[in-house]
């Protein structure tokens, strides 16, 4: 089966639960994971940036992944975020970290430097040259300052085996149709933007890496797996009802949202880690008036 079979459908970024004193919580994790999957999730993502993984120690981060494996076990694929600006970094963690039993690296690209498109592309055919693993690249502009342009994109998915797919989160949908227009048949290609994502199936794309499906995987699992069926009607519905859910995910931060959310609901402890703090008063106020409208 291709990684495009595998990973159709809902994944879901994996928030870090965090205890008051900013350990770990791998009892909420666990919690979290069976929530995802009862809810309907297709595959989990662990370490991605709605993780915190910027905060996160190398221990910990081999430690989450090794504890993410064990609650899974074996229900749903697992992928595991590795990325960074320093491509000489990244490949040293890929050979590091407990990924053997992944399905996937997911790959941010590099952030702050700005690098060229041949940058970009130099980057990821090394870490694929480290690896026989496939690598889904990353493209989440507004966090990483600079763009994975579609031609980028098409090419590394031809000339690089082990290029297997994006998460595209640049928000602008000619680059999306474009990269969906000139792909390789069995390249996955999946949202990166939860409020997108409906518009972004009905072009061709085969899902979503969410944050959205921590808090609410039943009902945006639902949405996803409609418009995979083409019922267009049913997925608007969802929609609708969902469409202040993604503006308050991300009304100042993310995770911020979604943790909010995932506290209210009883699944984690609102703790993050600085320099991220939890929601302001007036907008967890909005999160728990929004909660009562899906039921």
């Amino acid at each position: 089966m291709s990684l495009r079979d595998q990973l159709t459908g809902t994944g879901v970024a994996l928030i870090t639960p965090f205890n008051e004193d900013g350990s770990v919580d791998f009892v909420s994790l666990e919690r979290l994971i069976d929530f995802v999957i009862d809810g309907g999730v297709n595959y989990v993502v662990t370490l991605g940036t709605t993780g915190e993984t910027p905060t996160l120690s190398k221990e910990e981060k081999k430690e989450i992944i090794n504890q993410t494996f064990q609650f899974v076990d074996g229900r749903v694929p697992v992928v595991v975020g590795i990325g960074g600006n320093n491509t000489k970094e990244v490949i040293k963690e890929i050979e590091s970290l407990p990924i053997e039993k992944a399905e996937a690296i997911l790959s941010a690209s590099p952030y702050y430097n700005k690098p060229s498109q041949e940058g970009l592309y130099q980057h990821y055919k090394a870490i694929a040259s480290s690896t026989t693993k496939p690598i889904i690249l990353y493209n989440v502009p507004g966090r990483t300052g600079s763009n994975i342009a579609a031609s980028t994109t098409v090419r590394l998915a031809n000339e690089i085996e082990n290029i297997s797919g994006i998460k595209e989160a640049s928000g602008n949908m000619t680059q999306c149709m474009q990269i969906l227009r000139d792909k390789p048949q069995e390249f996955l290609v999946v949202s990166g933007d939860d409020n997108l994502a409906l518009a972004q199936i009905a072009c061709g794309m085969r899902g979503v890496i969410s944050v959205m499906a921590n808090c609410f995987p039943k009902e945006f699992s639902e949405l996803v797996s409609h418009a995979l069926k083409d019922d267009f009607d049913s997925a608007r519905k969802l929609n609708n009802i969902l469409l202040q859910g993604y503006e308050l995910l991300f009304a100042e931060n993310n995770p911020a949202g979604v943790k909010a959310f995932c506290a209210e609901l009883g699944v984690i402890k609102n703790h993050l880690r600085l320099p991220l703090v939890p929601l302001s008063e007036g907008i967890h106020k909005q999160v728990k008036a929004y909660l009562p409208t899906l039921k």
